[in-house]
C-alpha cells in the first residue's frame, strides 16, 4: 500500500522548492523534483484565505458540538479547533493562530472576557465573538472594549449565529484586501524611490515627494549593494528565478530592476564574508543564465545611512566597468582584505592592468580611483620593503609617461631617480599625481572629438529606441571599442549607456500614453520591450505607477480641465 504525505503551506511567487515523492513504506527509492513558482499563488489549509481558522471555547461539549455543526452547514470552509476553557485556549494560541475566536464567558481558570483580552494582545487582527447566557450591559460593554465583533445570547439562534459569522468574514476579507492594497502601494512606492535615487534624483526632492505618503526610513536599513550583470535579457525573463534561487540559498535581499542586463540587490545585514556571498550569487546567475551567459557581480563598500546610496550605486557602476579589462575574475569588490604579500602582488598586477586601460581610454575618473586603491594597499599593509613599493609605483610612472606627449626617456629617468630617493609614500604620491594632472590636461584637447561621438550615439538611441540596442553595436557604429565608448559616454553625460537607453524608452512610452490611443502592448513593442510584462514592471519602477494608471490619470485630468472650461464659458 502506498504511503501518502501531504505538506500544507503557502507558496510564494518567485520561490523554488524541492519536493520528494516517496514510494511504498519499505521502499528506499524516491524521486526529487525542483519546481519554480512563477505565475500563481496557492492558498492551502491552515492559512487565512479560502479556509478560515476558528477556535471554539466552551466548557460544555454539547455547545461546542452545536457550534461546529452550524459552521459546517455554511457555504464556507473552516478549520475548527476546540478548547474546553480559556486557559487551554491560550496555550493553543501561544503557538497557533486563529482568524475567529468564538467563546463563552463563564468558564473555569480563565473566563471568556480575559481570554479575549489576552488573545487580542497576541493577534490584534483576530476577530472575536462572545456567546453567553448573561445579557448584562457590563459584560457587553467590556466585550466591546476588547474589540469583540459580536455578542450573542444563549440559547444560540442558528440564523443569528450564521449571520454574525458572515459579518465577521466580510470584515476579515475587507481587512485582508486593505492590507494587500497598502502592501502593494508601499512596494510600488519603495521601488519608485529606489529607482529615482539610482537615476540621480536629488534625495531632498524625494523626501518632499514622499512626505505623508510613505516613510523613507527603509532606506537607512540597507548595508551593502550588489550590482549584477548578465549578458542577454536575463533580468527581463529570469528575475523571478534569480529571486527563487537566492531564497533557497538563504540570501535575503531586496531586488531592483535596472535594465534587461542589470539588476541590484540591497542587503539589510552586514557580513564578514561578502566575497563568499558574491560567489554564491554568481553561481545562481550562472545556473539560470546558461553556459553561454557572461555573469558579473560588483559589491559596494558598506553603507551607514541613506545619504550614501547614490554614491554606492556609482561605486558599483565603476567596479562593473572592470569587466571590459578581460580579467579572469567575475567578482569586483570595493573592499577586500589582504592576507599575504602574494595577494597584494596579484592585486597590483590587476590594478596596473586596469590603469593601463584607463590611460589608453583617457578615463581620468577611473584612473584616479584605481591609483587611489593602489596607494590604499600599501597604507594598509606595512610588511613590504621600500624597494618593492617604489618598484610598483615606478611601473605606474612609466605607464603615465608613455601617454604624455613631449615626455622623453631623460625626463622619465630623472623622475624615476626622484621617486627612488623619496622618504615616504606621500612623496611618491605627489610625483604620481603631478603626472596624472599633466595627462588630464592633454585629454582636454580631445574633448571635441569625444563630444561628437557621444552625440552620434545619443542621436541613434533617440531615433532607434524601438529596436534592439547593445553597447557592442553602438561602439561599432562610431568605430570605438565598447569599453572606451562606455567610458566616454559616462564621462560626457553622467549616465551609463544602459541607463540612458532606459530613460529614453520610458520618456517615449510616457509621450505615447499621453498622446495616442495605442494599446499598452503596442506601446511596449514600439519602445523596444517585446515582453509587455517587463515593460510594465520597468515603467512602474520608473514613474511609480503602471502604464494604465498613468494613462487613466491623464484622461481624468483632461476631463476635469474640459469641465472647468465649460463652467467658465457658462459663467
Amino acid at each position: 500500500m502506498r504511503q501518502k504525505r501531504l505538506l500544507y503551506r503557502c507558496v510564494e511567487l518567485g520561490e523554488s522548492y524541492r519536493i520528494s515523492f516517496y514510494g511504498c513504506k519499505n521502499c528506499q527509492n524516491s524521486v526529487t523534483m525542483r519546481i519554480y513558482v512563477s505565475e500563481m499563488r496557492i492558498n492551502c489549509a491552515g492559512e487565512s484565505g479560502n479556509v478560515y481558522r476558528v477556535l471554539i471555547v466552551d466548557d460544555e461539549k454539547v455547545e461546542r458540538t452545536g457550534l461546529r455543526l452550524l459552521l459546517g452547514k455554511m457555504d464556507q470552509k473552516f478549520e475548527i479547533t476546540e478548547a474546553v476553557n480559556g486557559k487551554e485556549a491560550l496555550e493553543w494560541l501561544s503557538c497557533n493562530r486563529a482568524d475567529i475566536l468564538v467563546t463563552d464567558i463563564r468558564m473555569p481558570f480563565v473566563d471568556g472576557l480575559e481570554l479575549v483580552e489576552q488573545a487580542a494582545r497576541l493577534y490584534p487582527d483576530m476577530k472575536a465573538m462572545i456567546f453567553s447566557g448573561y445579557g448584562e450591559f457590563e459584560y457587553a460593554r467590556r466585550a466591546m472594549r476588547f474589540g469583540v465583533e459580536e455578542y450573542i445570547l444563549k440559547p444560540v439562534n442558528p440564523t443569528e449565529f450564521q449571520n454574525a459569522i458572515k459579518k465577521i468574514l466580510r470584515v476579515l476579507e475587507e481587512s485582508k484586501q486593505e492590507k494587500s492594497r497598502k502592501q502593494t502601494e508601499g512596494s510600488l512606492f519603495k521601488e519608485y524611490i529606489l529607482n529615482a535615487i539610482f537615476n540621480g534624483t536629488d534625495a531632498a526632492e524625494l523626501e518632499k515627494r514622499a512626505a505623508g505618503i510613505y516613510p523613507m526610513d527603509f532606506l537607512d536599513s540597507y548595508r551593502r549593494l550588489m550590482l549584477l550583470e548578465v549578458s542577454g535579457d536575463f533580468f527581463e525573463n529570469k528575475s523571478g528565478q534569480l529571486l527563487g534561487g537566492l531564497k533557497i540559498a538563504g540570501l535575503n535581499a531586496d531586488y531592483l530592476n535596472v535594465s534587461p542586463q542589470q539588476g541590484i540587490l540591497l542587503f539589510k545585514s552586514e557580513s564578514d564574508e561578502w566575497k563568499e556571498t558574491a560567489r554564491r550569487v554568481l553561481e545562481i546567475l550562472e545556473e539560470f543564465g546558461g553556459k553561454d551567459a557572461k555573469c558579473y557581480v560588483a559589491v559596494s563598500s558598506s553603507l551607514k545611512n541613506r545619504s550614501q546610496l547614490a554614491e554606492r550605486c556609482r561605486e558599483t557602476e565603476l567596479l562593473m566597468e572592470n569587466r571590459f579589462y578581460g580579467l579572469d575574475s567575475h567578482i569586483f569588490m570595493a573592499e577586500y582584505d589582504v592576507e599575504c604579500a602574494d595577494d597584494v602582488q596579484l592585486d597590483d598586477s590587476t590594478l596596473i592592468k586596469q590603469i593601463r586601460q584607463d590611460v589608453r581610454t583617457k578615463d581620468m575618473l577611473s584612473l584616479s580611483e584605481h591609483v587611489d586603491r593602489l596607494f590604499h594597499n600599501y597604507r594598509q599593509n606595512v610588511g613590504f620593503s621600500q624597494i618593492y613599493v617604489k618598484f610598483v609605483f615606478s611601473s605606474l610612472l612609466k605607464v603615465l609617461y608613455e601617454a604624455i606627449p613631449g615626455k622623453n626617456d631623460r625626463n622619465l629617468n630623472e623622475e624615476m631617480e626622484m621617486l627612488y630617493r623619496t622618504a615616504d609614500i606621500d612623496e611618491i604620491r605627489r610625483i604620481i599625481e603631478k603626472n596624472i594632472q599633466l595627462l588630464e590636461q592633454e585629454t582636454q584637447t580631445d574633448s571635441g572629438n569625444i563630444h561628437q561621438e557621444v552625440e552620434e550615439v545619443k542621436h541613434y538611441i533617440n531615433t532607434h529606441y524601438g529596436e534592439e540596442i547593445s553597447i557592442e553595436m553602438l561602439a561599432e557604429r562610431v568605430f570605438l571599442a565598447p569599453s572606451y565608448l562606455s567610458t566616454i559616454f559616462k564621462k560626457e553625460t553622467g549616465q551609463n549607456l544602459s541607463k540612458f537607453i532606459k530613460v529614453c524608452r520610458m520618456e517615449k512610452a510616457r509621450e505615447m500614453l499621453e498622446g495616442t490611443k495605442d494599446k499598452i502592448v503596442s506601446i511596449s513593442e514600439k519602445v523596444g520591450y517585446p515582453n509587455v510584462s517587463y515593460f510594465c514592471q520597468s515603467f512602474r519602477e520608473y514613474y511609480g505607477m503602471t502604464p494604465q494608471k498613468y494613462r487613466d490619470q491623464g484622461e481624468n485630468a483632461e476631463q476635469d480641465a474640459e469641465q472647468d472650461e465649460e463652467a467658465v464659458a457658462l459663467g
